[in-house]
């Protein structure tokens, strides 16, 4: 199927005006030639790829901690018509067994392949790993110091699709923790009330990801740099953002993009609530109030968001993140960060043809799964 007279966001992280090309599922051609066949008429809308979530709890009332295959299922539903194409669900701070059972289960539903949701191409364990001190909304009953071999009985049961796991760098065993994860999966500093010194280590170690930079962890002061100081100055280190307008200030935005050149990865952290009413809902064993588009805790403290990580992008771009940095940030960066870039998250002969319709200023207009139309 022949796509013309679109504007193509391509792999140079800018937009061409041009054609491309779908066969069984996957882009084939991109910017072809005119040959004058006909194909669909785009009328110059903007296409870019699928977004890809690579920190989502929840949306539509399931969480995917619950471990049950149909809430996953509406997640991903949800998600595929938010143009949020890929995922990586992410767990809370539970008791092994519970993680078990939903890394299974996630497990059974990418084995399915719907065609009308995202694709989950991974898992990112948050938890249990965590300082009591940052712990946010994580539960701190199970709290529990860096387990090599918990982790990895994990990591079987997922399948392989255990694609990130977070830890607190001042933990003891942190950094022996790191480097043997990171021969597995991606290792990122979360939950932490660790030192400059200590995230070095970790990340010399081997971890290269932030998670939610800024929340849960301290803040940058001039003669305690912490974790923000030592990631950003290491280039092989990603950051992850929630620009859901509520975690993060529009000028901590702009200075995450200037502290992390091209290392932003957006996220939504959203919970079951997002795409639901105000009301009380659940997360890990606890109560999480939403009101307002604010989701807390009975104590006050902000949990995830109730935003998808589209909107976040739209947010981004309304903070004054230029648009194709921001598209970067949803797509092909935490694609790379899951160990994904040669499947999803660009425009590119061979990968799934996961891309959406969208005005200049990034208003969605129509979503495709493998070259179809939801």
């Amino acid at each position: 199927m022949l796509f013309r007279n679109a504007n193509i966001f391509v792999k140079e992280g800018c937009f061409r005006h041009g054609a491309f090309r779908v066969t069984d599922g996957r882009f084939s051609e991109v910017l072809c030639p005119d040959t004058g066949e006909q194909g669909v008429d785009l009328e110059g809308q903007y296409v870019i790829p699928g977004l890809i979530d690579v920190h989502s709890h929840g949306n539509s009332g399931a969480d995917f901690s619950d471990g049950a295959c149909d809430g996953v299922e509406r997640m991903a539903r949800y998600l595929a018509r938010n143009g949020v194409t890929s995922f990586a669900p992410t767990s809370m701070t539970l008791p092994y067994d519970v993680l078990g059972a939903a890394f299974k289960t996630a497990a059974e539903f990418a084995a399915r392949n719907l065609p009308d949701c995202a694709r989950l191409m991974g898992i990112h364990m948050e938890g249990p790993f965590f300082s009591e001190k940052k712990k946010g909304a994580q539960n701190g009953a199970y709290l529990r110091l860096p387990d090599y071999d918990a982790f990895a009985a994990l990591y079987e049961a997922s399948r392989g699709l255990l694609r990130i796991v977070d830890v607190a760098a001042e933990l003891p065993g942190a950094a022996e923790f790191a480097a043997r994860a990171s021969k597995l999966c991606t290792v990122s500093i979360a939950h932490t009330d660790c030192s400059y010194d200590d995230a070095c280590a970790v990340f010399d170690a081997g971890a290269s990801h932030l998670t939610h930079l800024y929340n849960a962890m301290p803040g940058i002061h001039h003669r305690r740099p912490g974790p923000i100081g030592a990631a950003s100055e290491r280039e092989h280190v990603a950051a992850e953002l929630i620009c859901d307008g509520q975690h993060v200030h529009p000028s901590a935005v702009r200075m995450a993009f200037r502290l992390f050149p091209g290392r932003i990865c957006l996220i939504s952290d959203a919970l079951r609530c997002c795409g639901m009413p105000d009301g009380t809902y659940e997360l890990g064993g606890q109560e999480v109030f939403l009101s307002g588009g604010l989701a807390r805790l009975a104590d006050g403290t902000i949990a995830g968001s109730a935003t998808n990580l589209f909107t976040c992008m739209q947010r981004a771009v309304a903070f004054g993140i230029p648009r194709e940095q921001a598209i970067l940030s949803a797509t092909i960066l935490p694609a790379r960060q899951i160990g994904r870039a040669d499947q999803i998250g660009s425009i590119e002969p061979g990968k799934y043809a996961d891309f959406v319709l969208c005005s200049a200023e990034l208003e969605r207009r129509a979503v495709y799964l493998g070259g179809v139309r939801l």
